[in-house]
This record gives structure tokens, C-alpha cells and sequence, in this order.
């Protein structure tokens, strides 16, 4: 079964951290580009963070540079945000996505997304 997961969401305070991971099945994970957005009501969606198939380089976001890293572990088909020093205005849903270029028109394995984790900052 082809699938992406992400969990570790949560309802924290400002200062906080959070770990987030995504979780794939049923793919080579090594081949994949994997993104990190997130999405709150009323707002486009937003980039937080990207690390290459082998984890060679990442990209982040302004809002979250010094504060998120993203990381992956190939052996175990994860990839990870760890989110500190959180703020309110992270509240969002936060998307996991794995992409790669696709191999024929008819595959539908190129970009896949998890179905999200709910991430709450509040005092």
C-alpha cells in the first residue's frame, strides 16, 4: 500500500517543541523529495521546510529558519520536523509531502501526500 503518515501534532504552549513524522509504505523512500507545508484557515499554504532524497541539502522557510529542522532516515522510511521554540502564530496543519519525477503518464506514485497533523500553539 502506497501511503504517507504524519503524526506527532499536538496541543502545546509558546516555547515549546514538537517533533513531527512522516511515515512512508509501499515506496522506494530514498527516491523521494520530501516537503514539509502548512496550512491554516483563510491562508494559502506555505513551505516550512524540504530535504533532498539523500538528505543532502534542506531548505527553510524565514519564518521557522533557526527554530525547525528537518531530517530524514532512509532505513526507517521517515522523515522528520523537529519544531522548537514554537509560537503562536505556528498553529497550523502541517502536510507531509513525497515527490518525485514521474516515470510514465500513468504513475500515480510521483507526489503524495500524508493527510496532515494538527499542531495547536496557545497559552
Amino acid at each position: 500500500q502506497v501511503q504517507v503518515v504524519e503524526s506527532g501534532g499536538g496541543f502545546v504552549q509558546p516555547g515549546e517543541s514538537l517533533r513531527l513524522s512522516c511515515v512512508a509504505s509501499g515506496i522506494t523512500f530514498s527516491n523521494y523529495l520530501i516537503t514539509w507545508y502548512r496550512q491554516t484557515p483563510g491562508r494559502e499554504r506555505e513551505l516550512v521546510a524540504r530535504i533532498t532524497a539523500d538528505g543532502g541539502r534542506t531548505n527553510y522557510a524565514d519564518f521557522v529558519k533557526d527554530r525547525f529542522t528537518i531530517s530524514r532516515d532512509n532505513a526507517r522510511n521517515t522523515a522528520y520536523l523537529q519544531m522548537n521554540s514554537l509560537k503562536r502564530e505556528d498553529t497550523a496543519t502541517y502536510f507531509c509531502n513525497a515527490f518525485r519525477s514521474p516515470r510514465s503518464p500513468v504513475d500515480d506514485d510521483y507526489d503524495l501526500w500524508g493527510q496532515g497533523t494538527q499542531v495547536t500553539v496557545s497559552s
